[in-house]
């Protein structure tokens, strides 16, 4: 009996290290897959958002060439803008044609054949618009846009935006689901762990372990991408230290601001600002203070500008500010005035007592400038100017 006894139970022992060992196996298996399976979902989703922004703003492009293209009057200007127009409709089609062949969801192939019959009605309305132009018909080229280019081109955006809005709650889906199947398997696996620890503790204990290494891994991981998507919008179009917009965001701007500008006969201003010392204040207090002078510049520059103005960061100790709807030429001086008050003020950093100043170049669209690069350069040498203290650099003529 006792021999039957010792069988029995070590028959039993070796069942129960099978199962555990079995167990064990299993649950890195299932643990490994729905990583797998978490990381290519979220890949394919965040592909598609990425697509679909690049989309969205190929688009948008187009429809900015052809509208400008539409008030230019230089022929070898338009000429440009037809380049860029034709060009920016190649990256339409080819982003449609990329996220076609990542493959579509039923919701998703009913937005895009929406799209594709809503395109089918843009390009004859776009050609029709390119015919009138290059026949000198310009007042025709735009009422046709005004009338159905802007509202189609509008509704396209808006339904880029709704897709783009979908992945990304498609994506947030995945990401659920798959804490979810992750959960599950955890608690079918700590389940049958009790069950065994009693004859098996060491392998219990070290499939436990294992379970506890990939659970931080796999919440890791899924924090690091919440915190990334939300960090990427900011972090596309503002400057990481000091918040302000950069130069992407503030060329946008600019270019929107001259466009309106263009349209109401107003004015657009243009400032570079430099800090004085700056490296003198670097190589004296450091770095830290350095960082603080440039946070606190950048607080006071946002609170000497309207809240339609832009603020943005060029690099270094370098700012841009642009002035949008001015009516006369002394508004810009009066701005400049005011920023100026603003940084002269005592500024106490880490227990550093600072007296802040810049030099303060500016342009104006149109008479310094059509253009975004042509109005930034005019503001930086108008900056040297300042700088080198010559006579007059800081009236407006």
């Amino acid at each position: 009996m006792k021999r039957v006894f010792l069988l029995l139970s070590a028959s039993a022992f070796l069942a129960l290290i099978l199962l555990i060992a079995a167990l064990s196996a299993n649950s890195i298996y299932q643990l490994k897959h729905l990583q797998k399976q978490m990381d290519d979902v979220v890949e394919l989703h965040n592909r598609k958002i990425e697509i679909v922004t690049n989309t969205q703003i190929a688009s948008h492009s187009r429809a900015d060439r052809l509208l400008r293209m539409a008030i230019e009057r230089d022929p070898f200007a338009r000429d440009e803008l037809f380049l860029d127009f034709n060009h920016a409709g190649f990256l339409v089609g080819s982003g449609r044609q990329q996220l076609k062949e990542l493959g579509l969801t039923p919701y998703e192939s009913t937005i895009y054949k929406a799209q594709g019959e809503l395109i089918d009605r843009i390009l004859p309305m776009q050609e029709k618009v390119v015919d009138f132009l290059s026949r000198g018909q310009n007042e025709n080229a735009w009422n046709v846009l005004v009338a159905e280019g802007l509202p189609m081109q509008e509704h396209l955006i808006d339904s880029l935006t709704s897709l783009r809005e979908q992945l990304q709650i498609a994506n947030n889906h995945a990401l659920e689901q798959a804490r979810n199947n992750y959960r599950h398997s955890m608690l079918l696996t700590l389940v049958f762990g009790l069950m065994a620890t009693s004859l098996g503790l060491v392998l219990a204990w070290f499939t436990l372990k294992r379970l506890a290494s990939n659970t931080r891994e796999i919440d890791n991981q899924i924090r690091a991408l919440e915190s990334s998507r939300a960090a990427l919008e900011v972090e596309v179009t503002h400057d990481a230290m000091t918040g302000l917009a950069n130069r992407k965001l503030f060329y946008d701007r600019l270019k929107q601001a001259m466009l309106h500008a263009k349209r109401y006969n107003r004015m657009v201003g243009v400032l570079f600002v430099d800090l004085d010392n700056f490296k003198t204040v670097n190589d004296l207090y450091g770095h830290h203070v350095g960082d603080a002078l440039l946070e606190e510049v950048a607080k006071r520059l946002l609170g000497s500008v309207r809240e339609s103005d832009t603020v943005a960061r060029a690099g270094g100790d370098e700012f841009l500010i642009m002035l949008g709807n001015l009516n006369r030429k002394e508004d810009c001086e009066a701005a400049i005035d005011k920023i100026e008050d603003s940084l002269e003020r005592k500024a106490n950093l880490h227990g550093v007592e600072l007296l802040v100043s810049a030099s303060i170049g500016h342009a104006l669209y149109p008479d310094d400038g059509v253009t975004e690069d042509a109005l930034i350069r005019a503001a930086d040498a108008s900056m040297y100017r300042v700088k080198s203290g010559q006579p007059g650099a800081h009236k407006i003529s």
